[in-house]
């Protein structure tokens, strides 16, 4: 056995070292690129050239360089970054400052040409002036409104503490997060500053556009630098560890700056598109809303009442429906418009147009595709017919599809709705009954209801839907009739609301932060809200929850409307501070479940669960070491030659 284990160490040892791979199948080159040297050097000081090259000791390749490969000081002229051969050459086009340390950071972009082996994070430094400046700045940049990790956005620092410089200069220094959203900015002197993030449409390293990504906050921070310890774990293989060792290093604070990235609101408004989808509709999307919809004025039809008018919660997206059928044949529909627009002082000004809306399905083909529907129909007819079987002679009208929801079980803390696809023009509670079941025997039930910002759903209100309770909403014939006169038959719907026992009731208890207008939200796996509750005193009682598996989120609605609000960087206002429970909250059946929750016990970038985020880390680029696995095959082929075993 001591012969055996020999042999394998003499091919291991063999393996160590062998580089170049070769066609017949020999050793792999699983060495990564390395520095032999560079113009200017390496940490070079009084440097005046723009012209940097770098070379390898083996040929190497450049993985997408305009987005990997950061400059700083930013660039406002791209720099020219090739690769050829064993060299890398980097031009800078802007003029170079005086006194600053240039870093140009290469992130995990180099690589061999021949294995795709990575060189790993690699940075050149070199200094205009007699210094280099060597600290450095961490930390994370999520996005405001659910902490995911923003990728690629620019980040930078500013020494001037001024609340107006993000829209005056450029960044100092920067950097671009991965897909962490983890970033490093390094080359940094001495000195008090701010970070910044900003996705920079423009390349001018300033905030100037509303649709930018931006984060900003008042912390400053004074970087500096202790020397500590790490954990390097050395692996046998896969499974097993050989050895974990204290390594020294340099360690930069601070390291956990944690910027917050919103988009404004766009409040510019104007006209993004009109069309006429469908014959019956004009439809208009605006960039923002405003409190009054547009003035229609028909120019080839009369327009005096025409419209039922539809908007949306925002008031950015306008239907007109149609009321005459007249009208709708029409295939074309000529209108000046008024409407509310900003204009260049971004003031709101009254502007009108005249838009021609074009049915996108003319007249004369839909009535060929209702002559084919037609006479499809009464093929079926002469069928039946002839077979002797029941038939009918005239074609069944069209009725109003109406759509309840929920449809089948409630909780009794459900909303029912009824909602048209087309708008009412009468909704006739009398014809509308609903009924619940007690002891076999049917109840009328009253209720109220409410038309909802949807102008075609109207919300029956007033109900106290008791548990292990059968209801029964019943409508009669003309009961429900759209602006076209289309009517929904006799309909019929029956609801079952579940018992208690189906049900978990989840309390969570907020603490770590002053604020009162808290907002908790129970959240699905895919991140989506199920249900929202205003917390009382610090605590938010959820009941009647479906048994499953969730999420937990809050956020302090400082603005009382119990939505999330972005943020403004001319107003010096924060997007609304949002949280998450670390942990997933399972609720079973007839079980009451507590969570306590500090908001702020842990950091923002450490909240958010991992089943959840959708940005997910990159794989991580590491060097293949198949000489390793090649080295054992060899193994077990020359023993099972020499020996006859079979490892």
């Amino acid at each position: 056995m001591k012969k055996l284990v020999h042999i394998c160490l003499l091919v291991l040892a063999v393996a160590g070292c062998a580089r170049m791979g070769s066609p017949d199948g020999g050793w792999y080159d699983d060495t990564p690129p390395s520095v032999v040297s560079s113009t200017p050097e390496q940490y070079a000081t009084n440097v005046k050239t723009r012209k940097i090259t770098i070379d390898f000791d083996e040929f190497i390749k450049l993985e997408d360089a305009q987005n990997k490969v950061i400059v700083s000081p930013p660039q406002i002229e791209m720099p020219e970054i090739k690769a050829a051969g064993k060299k890398i050459v980097v031009e800078l086009i802007d003029t170079l400052k005086e006194n600053s340390t240039y870093t140009i950071d290469f992130s995990d972009a180099i690589s061999d040409n021949n294995e795709g082996n990575p060189m790993g994070n690699y940075t050149f430094t070199f200094s205009t002036g007699t210094q280099i400046d060597t600290l450095e700045a961490a930390g994370y940049v999520l996005n405001a409104e659910d902490l995911e990790p923003v990728k690629g956005i620019l980040v930078g620092l500013y020494q001037d503490l001024s609340d107006t410089i993000f829209r005056k200069e450029p960044m100092m220094r920067v950097s671009r997060t991965d897909s962490r959203g983890h970033f490093s900015i390094k080359g940094v002197a001495p000195g008090t500053y701010r970070a910044y993030a900003l996705q920079d449409a423009d390349g001018d390293f300033v905030y100037n556009q509303k649709s930018e990504m931006l984060a900003f906050n008042h912390d400053t921070f004074e970087p500096s630098w202790m020397l500590d310890h790490r954990q390097d774990t050395i692996w046998r293989d896969s499974l097993h560890i050989d050895d974990i060792k204290r390594v020294p290093y340099t360690h930069f604070l601070p390291d956990d700056i944690t910027l917050l990235a919103f988009t404004a609101i766009q409040d510019n408004r104007y006209l993004l598109k009109t069309e006429r989808k469908e014959p019956y509709r004009l439809d208009f999307y605006f960039t923002y809303g405003d409190s009054l919809p547009p003035i229609v004025r028909g120019l080839n039809f009369p327009s005096d009442s025409a419209f039922v008018v539809e908007s949306n919660e925002k008031n950015d997206t306008v239907f007109y429906w149609l009321r005459d059928t007249a009208l709708v044949n029409q295939d074309t529909l000529r209108a000046e418009v008024q409407y509310m627009m900003t204009d260049t002082t971004n003031l709101l000004i009254s502007k009108t147009d005249t838009i021609e809306f074009l049915a996108k399905t003319p007249y004369e083909k839909r009535l060929k595709e209702q002559q084919k529907t037609f006479e499809e129909w009464e093929k079926k007819q002469e069928k039946k017919k002839k077979k002797g079987e029941r038939y009918d002679s005239i074609m069944p009208v069209e009725y109003l599809k109406l759509k309840f929801n929920p449809s089948g079980s409630l909780t009794p803390n459900s909303r029912l709705i009824i909602e048209s696809p087309t708008p009412l023009e009468r909704f006739d509670t009398t014809g509308i009954h609903l009924y619940t079941k007690v002891d076999s025997t049917w109840y009328n039930v009253s209720y109220n209801y409410r038309q909802l910002q949807n102008i075609r759903q109207y919300e029956l209100t007033g109900v106290k839907w008791h548990p292990n309770s059968e209801y029964s909403l019943e409508i009669d014939s003309f009961a429900i009739v759209d602006v076209y006169g289309c009517e929904a038959k006799a309909a019929k719907q029956g609801f079952k609301v579940k018992t208690d026992e189906e049900f978990s009731s989840l309390t969570v208890n907020i603490s770590g932060v002053r604020d009162t207008g808290i907002v908790v939200q129970l959240l699905n796996s895919a991140d989506g809200v199920v249900r929202q509750m205003r917390a009382s005193r610090g605590t938010a009682l959820f009941t009647y929850v479906n048994p499953g598996r969730y999420y937990l989120r809050a956020f302090v609605d400082a603005n009382g409307n119990n939505q999330w609000d972005t943020g403004d960087y001319d107003a010096d206002l924060q997007a609304e501070a949002v949280y998450y429970y670390p942990e997933e909250t399972e609720c079973k059946a007839k079980w009451d479940v507590t969570r306590n929750w500090n908001l702020t016990e842990r950091p923002r970038f450490k909240q958010k669960p991992a089943a959840i985020t959708k940005q997910k880390p990159d794989k991580q680029r590491t060097i293949k070491n198949r000489n390793l696995e090649r080295a054992k095959q060899l193994g077990k082929e020359y023993i099972r030659k020499s020996t006859g075993l079979n490892l």
